[in-house]
C-alpha cells in the first residue's frame, strides 16, 4: 500500500510540475510579447495596417490588429490557466505529502483543545 501512495505522489508531482512550468513559460512570453507590442506597435489607430484595436499595457494605450490582439490574449489566457491548474496541483501534491510523512495530520487535531 505504501509503494503505491508514493507512486500516486509522484504522479501528482509530475502533473503539478507539467502544468506548472509551461504555465510559468507562456506567463514570460506573455510579458515579452506586451512589452514588445508596447514599444513597436502604434499609439494612434492607423487603419492603413488595420491596427485599430486598442490595447492597454502599462497605461499606455497601442493599437493592434484584430489578430495581435486574439494572439496575445490567447497567451495570456492559456498560460495563466495552466499556471492556476499546476499551482492546486502543487497544493494538493504538498497537502497529501504532509499528511503522508505525518500521521496524525489527517486525524482531526486541529478541533482538539
Amino acid at each position: 500500500m505504501k509503494s503505491n501512495h508514493c507512486r500516486h505522489l509522484t504522479l501528482l508531482q509530475f502533473f503539478a510540475l507539467l502544468f506548472l512550468i509551461p504555465g510559468l513559460f507562456g506567463l514570460i512570453v506573455s510579458a515579452i510579447l506586451s512589452t514588445s507590442y508596447a514599444e513597436n506597435l502604434p499609439r494612434f489607430p492607423d487603419p492603413s495596417s488595420m491596427r485599430v484595436v486598442p490595447r492597454d499595457i502599462h497605461g499606455i494605450t497601442i493599437f493592434e490588429t484584430s489578430e495581435e490582439d486574439r494572439t496575445l490574449t490567447d497567451v495570456e489566457y492559456g498560460a495563466l490557466g495552466f499556471f492556476i491548474v499546476g499551482i492546486v496541483l502543487s497544493v494538493a501534491y504538498l497537502e497529501k505529502r504532509s499528511a503522508a510523512n505525518n500521521p496524525s495530520f489527517g486525524n482531526g487535531i486541529v478541533g482538539e483543545a
